[in-house]
């Protein structure tokens, strides 16, 4: 790849990175500045600036990291949720993460250990959702609870703070993220009508899911 074709990739990752951001707030699972995304290519880490507008970013606002978190690009402070972000791309092979503070997963993340089958697209995040033991925003503690609750997943919630997705795009971690969200809302008012207890899934079942979704969509 010559220098000019990676300042293209790079500009258009931050592009899609801007727009991306400016989605969960517009959809609601961001409120101000909080949640955050980054993208990855190659060694470099795009990363949304701390306390900035998603708004206000314009194409001249990239900022980057390298894989131990120096800033390489960008005049604006990387987000202070970066150890989170780098712990994934450490230890997965995800290209691409969003972190928000959805309301209903956030909700859900204060009641349970992990998301109840309420719904088969569990499967597509690797089972059962768990949620990772509170601990400071932006501390190296955090990430090691994600982790852990990342095992063999691609998303998990953060206790009394959020939602961690990865994928291998930008789009494929928003969705991860924003079916989350749904299935936590489900479970919440399923779960809130007295006297009523919702059926769950088995993990049996769950798993038969698994398989069919491994066929799921077009082929080429």
């Amino acid at each position: 790849m010559t220098d000019q074709q990676s300042r293209d990739a790079i500009a258009e990752a931050w592009r899609e990175l801007i727009a991306t951001a400016r989605r969960t707030a517009g959809e609601g699972l961001v409120v101000g500045t909080s949640g955050n995304v980054s993208v990855r290519i190659g060694e470099l880490i795009l990363v949304t600036p701390s306390g900035v507008p998603y708004d206000q970013l314009t194409s001249d606002d990239t900022v980057g990291v390298d894989l131990d978190g120096r800033q390489v690009l960008g005049d604006f402070t990387a987000t202070s949720e970066l150890p989170l972000h780098l712990a994934v791309y450490r230890n997965t092979s995800a290209t691409a993460v969003v972190h928000t503070h959805a309301v209903h997963a956030t909700a859900v993340s204060t009641l349970v250990p992990e998301l109840p089958l309420i719904h088969y697209m569990a499967a597509a995040h690797g089972g059962p959702v768990r949620v990772a033991p509170y601990a400071l925003y932006g501390s190296d503690e955090l990430a090691a609870h994600m982790l852990h609750a990342l095992r063999d997943r691609n998303a998990c919630l953060l206790q009394n703070h959020g939602t961690v997705a990865y994928g291998d795009s930008l789009a494929q971690a928003y969705d991860r993220t924003a079916q989350l969200e749904w299935m936590c809302r489900l479970w919440l008012t399923a779960s809130s009508l007295p006297g009523r207890t919702p059926t769950l899934l088995t993990e049996a079942e769950l798993d038969e899911v698994g398989q069919k979704l491994k066929g799921y969509g077009q082929r080429g």
